[in-house]
């Protein structure tokens, strides 16, 4: 019974700790500039904050610059999308985005959470 707990115990771990080195290293140096460059031009450009989080769904590097390529259109389409008050107010409505990996490209928005799905 012991044995079954511990193997078990190993199991898991060795799930949640599926990233690599060559991974953490690109969320760290790659993913997470881009998020918070992306972060901070909306909220210059638009005013009000956009928290971006990244999904521990995607777990490759390819799946990552996916995350990497939507936060770099967000640093570059914010200030061409809040040009005028409404805008402005349309925009900010969106408060989290969260970028995770699923069956099919789509995007949700409800309550000022969107969730930007990815496939890969």
């Amino acid at each position: 019974m012991k044995s079954v707990l511990i193997g078990t115990a190993l199991m898991l771990v060795s799930l949640t700790a599926f990233a690599g080195k060559t991974e953490r290293d690109y969320m760290t140096n790659t993913v997470q500039p881009a998020v918070k460059a992306a972060e901070g031009k909306f909220k210059s450009a638009c005013g009000c904050a956009l928290k971006i989080n990244v999904s521990d769904s995607l777990k490759s590097t390819d799946d990552m610059a996916q995350a990497r390529n939507i936060s770099n259109a967000i640093a570059e389409g914010a200030p061409g999308y809040c040009t005028d008050d409404a805008s402005k107010k349309a925009v900010c409505q969106l408060k989290t985005l969260d970028v995770v990996k699923g069956k099919e490209t789509a995007f949700a928005f409800k309550g000022g959470k969107g969730t930007c799905t990815t496939e890969w």
